[in-house]
């Protein structure tokens, strides 16, 4: 992978991931209103957060298409768009830790755009695996991916292209959800889950090298534990990057095998780089153990629901709420979950110093869990205080 950071000032210290790929950048015509006048340059890349269960996500990118007006059908006037040629597969897996793969720039009218369309090459019978994905363990199969091949994903987007400026935004690929299992065995659909977010902010951090490998997850929680963005740390030093993130305040939560869950709270983003910890002092939760919360999930008459994900949450003392693990269910509806028994760790931000961790004993081994899926109500349970390994299934109910 050939990484450059000549375009620091866009991502902090982010590394952008270029590949020699020809690219050609046609403008078509522009759509009537809505301009400022003068035209600007996009530029659009690809990320991802880490994926459940996967070794490779791949698909092959044919070219992005952008548009002024969100209900923009694909044969209106007004579209711009950046052609890859010749079309690039990518493996969404790669792209974590602050790796951004650019796809391309185009001149456009300044102004606001409102859509984004990502078109997908087809899996052929000269390129069956064009877009594919390998779980891991298994073999290399062909993902479904029948509106991308076509019209295009649509995505719905809100961003503006100055008068002779450079707008970089980019396409936040969740490979962990957008991969989903059928009911028959070896077959994948893509249903993508992807946020347009322009590239201005990150945090940065260091775990302890000792537990610095692809089993520890970093994530940018809200307050209520919903995970923002989420990545792996450098097996060499620890360093995290969790990058395109909107304006808030987050919790970063640091999970790691077999080890205690620790929590950094109230980290602000605004814009570039927030830095959460120093390299000489880095977030170095204990050995702690765990516990095994393992069930399936299915219908009311007791069909497997593929898909569904699964997480843990623990409320902090005085809140927030953070999620420790998740998984996303296969064919089978089944799921495992690895919590740890002793107390959460949390700090909060200290701006970039170092972090004074103190446990949040009242909550030790105390989890609540939830299951949703596209198509079925939400099920979640009350606290449950675990001292050893349970069965919690779940039963969804379709959405009315």
């Amino acid at each position: 992978m050939n990484e450059k950071t000549g375009m620091r000032g866009l991502v902090g210290m982010a590394p952008w991931r270029w590949l020699a790929a020809g690219l050609t950048a046609a403008t078509l015509a522009a759509c009537g209103g809505g301009g400022s006048g003068g035209t600007g340059t996009l530029r659009v890349a690809l990320t991802d957060a880490p994926s459940c269960g996967y070794d490779h996500v791949y698909v092959t990118v044919e070219r992005v298409r952008v548009h002024q007006s969100s209900s923009a059908g694909d044969a209106e006037a007004g579209w711009s768009e950046i052609v890859l040629s010749p079309a690039r597969r990518i493996d969404l897996l790669d792209l974590t830790n602050g790796v951004l793969e650019e796809l391309g720039n185009t001149d456009l009218p300044a102004g606001d755009y409102q859509q984004i369309r990502l078109v997908l090459s087809e899996n052929t019978g000269s390129a069956p695996l064009a877009n594919a994905v390998q779980p891991t363990g298994g073999s290399t199969v062909a993902l479904d991916t029948p509106s991308g091949t076509q019209s295009g994903l649509k995505l719905q987007a809100h961003f503006n292209v100055p008068a002779g400026q450079t707008a970089d935004v980019a396409l936040d690929f969740d490979a962990c959800k957008s991969v989903v299992a059928t009911g028959s065995p070896g077959k994948y659909n893509l249903k993508p889950v992807i946020s347009v977010i322009p590239i201005l902010t990150a945090i940065e951090g260091y775990v302890a090298t000792n537990i610095a490998n692809s089993g520890t997850l970093v994530t940018a929680q809200l307050t209520d534990g919903t995970r923002v963005r989420g990545t792996t740390p450098g097996t060499t030093d620890g360093k995290f990057r969790l990058v395109v993130l909107p304006n808030s305040n987050y919790s970063v939560v640091v999970a790691a095998a077999a080890r205690e869950t620790a929590a950094v709270t109230g980290v602000p983003v605004t814009t570039g780089t927030t830095a959460l910890n120093p390299v000489a002092a880095p977030i170095a939760p204990a050995s702690s153990a765990v516990a095994s919360v393992s069930g399936t999930v299915t219908t009311g008459s007791s069909v497997p629901v593929a898909g569904a994900t699964v997480r843990a949450t623990q409320a902090l003392t005085g809140g927030p709420t953070i999620q420790v693990a998740s998984q996303i269910t296969g064919a089978t509806g089944g799921y495992a979950l690895s919590l740890p028994l002793a107390a959460p760790i949390r700090a909060p931000y200290a701006g970039g110093a170092a972090l004074a961790f103190a446990a949040d004993g009242a909550v030790a081994g105390k989890y609540s869990f939830e299951a949703k899926a596209q198509g079925y109500l939400t099920q979640t349970t009350g606290v449950i205080a675990l001292s050893g390994d349970i069965a919690q299934d779940f039963v969804l109910s379709p959405s009315p």
